[in-house]
């Protein structure tokens, strides 16, 4: 059986209710903050986390937010742009800051369908995004595939990639540069592994924002170079793997040897 809830003062509609578990995650519960200043929409979202085997800390405003993400270290954080006291935007930019808190995955909720507001809000360092209205069922699948890409999985299956003095463990969200470990966000794993699966090929900005982010943008954006910048910083002696091709985009070299040539 599903309701709706209607929205107080936003576009948030048909969002549906379950009475059963919206399905477990493989890794287990998870702790998740909704950081929501509609009541309708954190009690359907706090009940449905719940009913999939989640805990569901909620706050109303970004005040609350901010102080619940650094004492209770979420799991991940849902987090609405548009808020009465704080923008979310000034709340992404102080998680992805905070030294306790900068690997918490952040999925945006917003009203406003503009690309330029994902566009800010990745840039950040956001994970990903669901534009009102949604679909509770939608929303779930997504922090699902989050959750996944931020945690090792609890069976015993691998998918070990070895490049040079790079090494990735997809299945773990993993990567080792020579015998050193590298923390990666959610975002920087899929970006490396997206230039690596296609490597010895061009990849254009567009085309990286397209399928790392799922933005369709003609805007001017420097999403795909900061955290180009980013992951290659991080990457330290395997940075070379990954190439600008000037006016054009990025592309992994076809093999470590090219690497700096």
């Amino acid at each position: 059986m599903e309701n709706s809830v209607q929205s107080g003062h936003g576009p948030f509609h048909n969002v549906s209710v379950t009475s059963q578990p919206a399905g477990k995650w493989s890794s287990g519960m998870a702790r998740l903050l909704i950081i929501e200043d509609e009541s309708d929409l954190r009690q359907v979202l706090g009940y449905n986390l719940t009913q999939a085997g989640h805990e569901a800390l909620t706050a109303e405003t970004g005040a609350i937010g901010l102080r619940l993400a650094r004492e209770q270290r979420p799991d991940l954080v849902l987090l609405d742009l548009m808020l009465p006291d704080l923008s979310g935007t000034d709340i992404c930019r102080m998680l992805k800051e905070g030294a306790d808190t900068k690997e918490i995955p952040i999925i945006m909720l917003t009203a406003r369908g503009e690309e330029v507001d994902r566009v800010v809000g990745f840039e950040l360092g956001a994970d990903d995004y669901v534009t009102k209205p949604f679909s509770v069922r939608e929303l779930m699948l997504r922090i699902q595939a989050v959750l996944r890409r931020a945690g090792a999985p609890d069976g015993t299956k691998t998918d070990v990639v070895e490049f040079g003095c790079l090494r990735v463990d997809r299945d773990a969200h993993r990567i080792w540069v020579g015998d050193t470990e590298v923390e990666l966000t959610a975002l920087e794993f899929k970006l490396l592994l997206t230039l690596y699966d296609r490597r010895n090929r061009v990849q254009t900005r567009s085309a990286l924002l397209d399928d790392v982010w799922g933005i369709q943008a003609d805007i001017t954006t420097r999403t795909v170079d900061t955290h180009v910048k980013r992951l290659r910083e991080k990457l330290d002696k395997a940075r070379d793997y990954v190439e600008t091709v000037r006016g054009v985009g990025y592309r992994f070299v076809g093999s470590p040897d090219e690497a700096g040539a």
